[in-house]
């Protein structure tokens, strides 16, 4: 297993299912380093790699580095210790087109994630939209309103903000295609 695949396996077993290690989460989502380099046959120099480069910062080691975790984006139930935070007036979410209708009516949903996973930018909530086959849609959220509306948000130690659930009466525009400038279409 190369660098890379070490990498997206660590997220795998940190994120949404440690039995394929063989690790045990705590409530916190914390692993013990240990059990990480001999399950995922990682050299601890590899591993702090993998923590210092990945480029969206997706995991953290505590103090002493005998414990790591996953920031944010867990399907298994862990508590990994986000504060309430007041969110920007505007927040993104980016997603691939065939989604979009499905959005307007129900509001954008955690699915099978704790939390549904916005950004403080267009150019952030691009390249997760990118991530998805089809077309590439950035959302603007108004943040704002639903924050003065009671609804919660969290913003996890990589910045990415969180929130339960974005009801469609907070999406305010749709940007279609955001790769091509000339083809952009807002709704």
């Amino acid at each position: 297993m190369n660098i890379i695949d070490k990498s997206k396996f660590l997220s795998l077993i940190l994120r949404h299912d440690p039995s394929k290690a063989n690790i045990v989460l705590n409530v916190n989502g914390w692993a013990n380093v240990k059990d990480i380099l001999s399950s995922v046959h990682l050299a601890m120099n590899e591993l702090e790699d993998i923590v210092d480069n990945n480029n969206k910062k997706r995991f953290e080691f505590n103090s002493d580095k005998t414990k790591i975790r996953a920031r944010q984006g867990h399907s298994i139930q862990v508590d990994v210790e986000l504060k309430q935070q007041v969110p920007p007036d505007i927040l993104y979410h980016g997603t691939k087109t065939n989604n979009v209708n499905a959005i307007k009516i129900h509001g954008i949903m955690k699915m099978k994630r704790l939390h549904v996973h916005l950004s403080e930018d267009e150019d952030t909530a691009l390249k997760v939209a990118r991530r998805f086959n089809g077309n590439p849609c950035i959302i603007k959220i108004d943040s704002k309103r639903m924050h003065d509306d009671n609804y919660v948000f969290f913003i996890s130690n990589n910045g990415v903000w969180l929130t339960d659930f974005v009801p469609s009466k907070y999406l305010f525009s749709f940007l279609f295609n955001p790769a091509y400038i000339s083809d952009n279409k807002t709704i």
